[in-house]
């Protein structure tokens, strides 16, 4: 317990966690970002030459074949397409610039990165072509044709690779923010859990200022091992003594404005980061709208989205791609079809009555991984369940096949679902799809899950699927309802794949 005594004593200096050992360097991590990013750049940069030096051999057969056409009747015959790719990467770096594709604040989560080199290829492409019309400059087509895609595709992948190498130093505790937590008790230690159960964000919490309140404070904080460095008017004295780089506000009592503007004040000539979490969670940009009015920084936060042109885009585009995807996993399906019929002579598909969009019941078809008699058997297995809950999961489920091992470690046991997708009654992405007796223990506020389809795959898959608690499932299958886009749904099913492959969850 943490009591007011004791705070006193840490604002005296007499009671600081850490103060004998050596502070970090502040602005460390903002030189270990800057050099990130340089990095990233001269990968970005040799995956454009490479992508332009491949459209120029695809096209011509060599990059030394010279551009036709001129600037105002002037004559750039002698000027190679490798000369024209280095250019093009010189503009497109430069845009991707611009645009933010090397801030700092642009690397490590979220779809926005990969969302941003796309439109700053889309953007490239634009104003070449466009210098190249008014400059009556008569580059290929076909050159321009293949150089944008791939160079796209290689972006995408760069940054991907880039990703992961940031992820994997933050995991050594390398590229990381100091954060110092501001705000109500309940408030700082939501924020303390988030930020612990998502190290990849890069931030590591080193203690908290809380405000002066009639009756002891932090105790839900403080039980959770953060150290506490005094009240909200401590703050800059607590970033010194800490050796924060960031400081996060999160709910302040009383006139919070007032209070917010008097700590970015003190904060000033520090060096240090403020970033303010709005009451307002778990709702993604493309909802929400800044609007100043008055000095008062608004902002405006659409509707979901669950009907109109958006929507049926959705809808084409999941049976397009199931169709295809069909097609292709067609050989896969005869063999897993055929091995499941030679393990025990059982049924090869598992017909399951699953609740869809707006609770309409439906058949979901997955390849039986389990004995025939798995459903009159789970009521001797209840007592063994792993999983929170509404949720029955065993790691060693004895009831599985050795088929069923198999296509379960690679989620092959999914793929008959394509079949739902075709049929409209799933999603290529979307929530998992749940049993009517998990959806009758259903509270209010997860019915949610069922405003959109459910789908094959989701943010729960590419998150550790039944690694997860139950918590932490409709907390991820939430906020897809409430922020689903066409653009998510193309990074979920990129990194399915890697979900796939690494096996995480997968029992």
């Amino acid at each position: 317990m943490v009591t007011l005594k004791q705070l006193d004593e840490t604002i005296a200096g007499r009671a600081v966690p850490g103060t004998t050992a050596p502070l970090p360097d502040r602005r460390a991590t903002a030189r270990g970002m800057a050099w990130f990013a340089t990095v990233v750049m001269v990968l970005d940069t040799v995956l454009i030459l490479c992508a332009g030096m491949l459209a120029a051999v695809t096209r011509f057969g060599e990059p030394t074949t010279n551009i036709a056409g001129g600037w105002r009747g002037s004559n750039l015959s002698g000027v190679p397409y490798s000369a024209v790719v280095v250019m093009v990467a010189v503009v497109w770096i430069a845009v991707l610039a611009v645009r933010g594709g090397y801030s700092g604040r642009t690397f490590g989560s979220g779809a926005d990165e990969y969302k941003l080199v796309l439109s700053g290829s889309v953007l490239t492409a634009g104003l070449i072509a466009i210098v190249c019309y008014l400059a009556k400059i008569e580059l290929s087509r076909a050159f321009l044709g293949f150089a944008f895609p791939i160079g796209a595709v290689l972006l995408v992948a760069g940054r991907f690779s880039a990703r992961k190498l940031l992820h994997r130093l933050r995991a050594r505790d390398q590229l990381v923010h100091r954060v110092l937590l501001v705000g109500m008790p309940a408030g700082v230690a939501e924020l303390l859990e988030v930020m612990r159960r998502e190290p990849k964000m890069g931030f590591s919490v080193v203690g908290a200022c809380l405000p002066r309140l009639s009756k002891d404070p932090g105790d839900e904080v403080a039980d959770q091992g953060l150290p506490i460095y005094g009240y909200l008017d401590d703050v800059r004295s607590a970033v010194e003594r800490s050796g924060a780089d960031t400081v996060v506000v999160s709910a302040l009592p009383g006139r919070s404005s007032r209070l917010l503007r008097r700590l970015s004040w003190s904060l000033e000539g520090l060096g240090v980061d403020l970033v303010v979490v709005p009451s307002l969670t778990d709702v993604a940009g493309p909802r929400i709208h800044h609007r100043p009015v008055a000095g008062l920084p608004l902002l405006h936060v659409e509707e979901p989205e669950f009907t109109g042109a958006r929507r049926i885009v959705k809808n084409i585009f999941d049976r397009v791609g199931a169709g295809i995807i069909t097609i292709l996993a067609t050989p896969v399906m005869l063999v897993i079809a055929l091995a499941i019929k030679c393990d025990d002579g059982g049924p090869v598909l598992l017909r399951q009555t699953r609740v869809g969009v707006h609770g309409n019941e439906f058949t979901c078809f997955k390849f039986r991984s389990m004995v025939v008699d798995a459903e009159q058997r789970l009521a001797e297995l209840r007592a063994a369940n792993e999983h929170d809950g509404v949720l029955f999961k065993i790691r060693n489920d004895p009831r599985i096949t050795r088929v069923g091992k198999v296509i379960r470690k690679l989620s092959l046991d999914e793929v008959p679902q394509l079949f739902n997708v075709l049929r409209g009654e799933m999603s290529l992405v979307g929530p998992r799809p749940p049993l009517p007796a998990e959806v009758d223990a259903y509270a209010e506020d997860v019915r949610r899950r069922l405003l959109v389809r459910p789908g094959i795959t989701g943010l729960w898959q590419v998150s550790g699927r039944s690694n997860l608690s139950w918590d932490d499932s409709v907390r991820l299958d939430l906020y897809y309802v409430e922020n689903w886009s066409l653009s998510a749904d193309l990074v979920i099913l990129a990194k399915t794949v890697g979900a796939v492959l690494s096996r995480n969850g997968a029992y």
